[in-house]
């Protein structure tokens, strides 16, 4: 076993799993139950514990560089997790005009948690992952060749298996399990390790989803797991984007159970995840008497505007 261990953070495993009393479930007959993974750890909460901690181990205490846009809650987690365990973090940001400006309020948490900032133009961002332009980013930045590369959002085989514990811990407790999709893998991950439906509600638009994440299960596990499929009508716009509505869903749903559960909704990720099962209820998508887990994969930044939308592009994946 590896000496570097990143269990000594001490993470809150198994999450708690709160069943919530809504009306918009409770008319046709189903119960809501919250998954909350943002309570795993406040500095790596939800599926960023769970898709970073075999990553890490397998690290053993290298520097790790990673990828993301220039609110990526991903690039916070990876730093937070070097400051705490001691290992150097390098962040290739995608947008290389932001080098010449201040940073925002995410991108000065991963630079004050001792993370490198690398700016890379949008072209080669998209490329980023094609071995030639890995390797001249490594050499133009200047990076130790023993630096250990975890790709954006985090989603590689690891990552996958990482989050196999979280569909074990729903198995028996919920017939069907929801979570926001960025890059793929915690729907992976939660699938393989699910006794029942698992649904992902894409935060992109574009319908690429899917192939991922039969390729990540393909490298993870050698072919597909589990129970799964895609509802791609909740993206609000695309990654970073939300709507007048979905805004008024978030604040709604936070009146309604933020006081009893201490909730905050996150707005990219979570809230399209919540109004799509609301929407698939009124839809009558779920018989009578199901069980339906909503992962909770994250909490909004703190310090940030809620409602507000980032300068972030949208044509790929995002956090």
């Amino acid at each position: 076993m590896n000496a570097f261990d990143p269990a000594r953070l001490h993470p809150r495993l198994p999450s708690p799993l709160e069943p919530v009393e809504d009306e918009r479930f409770a008319r046709y007959g189903l119960t809501l139950l919250l998954k909350r993974d943002d309570l795993i750890h406040p500095a790596l909460p939800g599926n960023k514990w769970r898709k970073l901690a075999l990553n890490l181990t397998e690290a053993a205490g290298r520097p790790v560089l990673t990828f993301g846009g220039a609110y990526s809650n991903h690039l916070r987690a990876t730093a937070a997790a070097g400051r705490l365990l001691g290992f150097p973090t390098v962040g290739v940001v995608r947008g290389h005009e932001l080098a010449g400006r201040p940073l925002n309020p995410s991108l000065a948490r991963c630079a004050a948690d001792g993370m490198r900032l690398v700016f890379v133009d949008r072209a080669t961002y998209r490329v980023k992952h094609e071995p030639d332009t890995l390797a001249r980013i490594l050499a133009l930045a200047e990076i130790p060749e023993e630096t250990y590369v975890v790709p954006e959002g985090g989603s590689n085989a690891l990552a996958v298996r990482g989050c196999v514990e979280l569909g074990r811990e729903l198995s028996g407790r919920a017939e069907v399990a929801a979570v926001a999709c960025g890059t793929g893998g915690t729907l992976a991950g939660l699938a393989a390790g699910f006794d029942g439906r698992a649904l992902g509600v894409p935060v992109l638009r574009g319908g690429f989803l899917g192939a991922e994440v039969r390729a990540l299960q393909e490298a993870a596990f050698g072919g597909p797991r589990g129970d799964w499929r895609l509802d791609e009508r909740f993206h609000g716009g695309g990654f970073a984007r939300t709507t007048p509505e979905l805004t008024a869903f978030a604040r709604d749903f936070e009146s309604r159970h933020g006081a009893w559960h201490g909730l905050a909704i996150e707005r990219l990720y979570v809230a399209k995840m919540l109004y799509g099962l609301v929407t698939l209820a009124a839809e009558g998508a779920f018989a009578p008497g199901t069980r339906i887990a909503a992962v909770v994969t994250g909490a909004p930044e703190p310090g940030a505007e809620p409602d507000a939308e980032p300068d972030a592009e949208v044509s790929g994946p995002g956090a």
